[in-house]
């Protein structure tokens, strides 16, 4: 699944997400040349737990270094489209994470920036990387599913379901305008359209923002708890958004998504239902595919000696040992490390991959704001990198 041996990353943000990219760096045979926080101290500190050899002193420091050859975005979101030019302008790959852009400006800039330069640049949709999703797609665009007709699910967490939780998302100025939608309900559409091959054309928004005032604790790591100390802020930023869609192959559609659901830690369900068979998957159950049929149900399961090899390429594990989240992102990074070295894999989410999410949520937030009124999702003309 790759190889990127002695490719040298620099990884800017040292959070949650930024230790993640760190260990698939290093699984993918890449060395952390370094590390860049919110602060020196902050990325000193964090140097030796994310094994980097290094601890720069500002981002802007490693985005030029010598040193490094491709640059992780894993900062707040308001520093995605600065990081990621300046990366790109220096001759550096990109790996950035979602939101790829706050706008579609920033977003297309980017996208033709990296085509232009002949960089890598790279969004870490890996839930596309579970083994029973590629096997949904496999049967959803070989025919044996028949045509698609509905396509529908959730995403749900509870991680701000309290007035005491809060972490910098919460912020417009350094989330965006959407926050759930953008952040979760981005995943959920980027694996409809992948596995579907459908693509969302017109939807229907209603959001709502049910918890309007919130502790103050926006350098809170996410999905920490609060104790509800602190003075109260205002809140402008979604906590969930129900979504109905259209696709340009006549299929309908609708999302659910949430951040303060109590006791869905991390839901991503998606249903595709065909003419000759349903499709389910839930990530927190991801070794299994539902499949139903009008005389019988059944459950897929992860098995390479089973599935279509495009599935089978990733159950790196025999059946019975379970994989997960971190085993998806190991491939994604792996993926993108091959392809930096000329070996591009089908499938590997790309920063078009990324302004397509940002033209969505854009829709999403121009239909809730007229009080869901059906509106065109834009369509994205730049092609990907190479």
């Amino acid at each position: 699944m790759g190889g990127g041996a002695q490719l040298r990353a620099g990884i800017v943000g040292t959070g949650f997400i930024g230790a993640v990219h760190a260990r698939s760096v290093l699984l993918a045979g890449g060395r952390v040349a370094g590390v860049a926080a919110s602060s020196p101290e902050s990325a000193r500190e964090a140097a030796p737990q994310l094994h980097a050899e290094r601890a720069f002193e500002s981002a802007d420091e490693l985005v030029a270094s010598e040193d490094v050859d491709v640059v992780h975005v894993c900062a707040p979101n308001h520093l995605h489209v600065p990081l990621a030019r300046a990366a790109l302008k220096a001759g550096k790959h990109v790996i950035c994470e979602k939101p790829l852009a706050l706008d579609d400006d920033g977003a297309a800039q980017l996208v033709e920036l990296a085509s232009r330069l002949d960089l890598l640049g790279a969004v870490p949709f890996v839930y596309r990387y579970y083994p029973m999703v590629r096997e949904a797609r496999e049967r959803l665009q070989d025919g044996r599913s028949g045509a698609l007709r509905l396509l529908h699910g959730t995403y749900l967490q509870d991680w701000l379901s309290l007035p005491s939780d809060d972490n910098w998302r919460v912020d417009r100025a350094l989330g965006g305008a959407s926050r759930t939608f953008a952040d979760i309900g981005s995943h959920w559409c980027d694996l409809a359209e992948f596995a579907s091959g459908h693509r969302i054309t017109r939807l229907s928004a209603r959001t709502a923002t049910a918890i309007g005032q919130r502790t103050e604790a926006a350098g809170r790591p996410a999905f920490g708890r609060g104790d509800g100390r602190g003075p109260m802020r205002s809140v402008d930023t979604e906590d969930l958004a129900v979504v109905q869609f259209e696709t340009d192959l006549g299929a309908l559609g609708s999302v659910v998504v949430s951040q303060i659901s109590p006791g869905r830690k991390n839901r991503l369900w998606i249903e595709f239902d065909a003419s000759e068979e349903s499709l389910a998957f839930d990530q927190e159950s991801p070794e299994q595919l539902w499949r139903g049929r009008r005389d019988c149900t059944a459950l897929l399961q992860r098995d390479r000696d089973t599935l279509t090899p495009a599935a089978a390429r990733f159950a790196t594990l025999p059946a019975g040992h379970p994989q997960g989240y971190a085993d998806c992102f190991d491939a994604f990074v792996a993926d993108a490390y091959a392809a930096i070295e000329g070996a591009p894999a089908n499938g590997m989410p790309r920063f078009a991959d990324g302004r397509r999410a940002v033209l969505i949520t854009e829709a999403v937030l121009a239909s809730a704001a007229e009080g869901g009124e059906w509106t065109d999702v834009a369509t994205d003309l730049v092609e990907a990198g190479p």
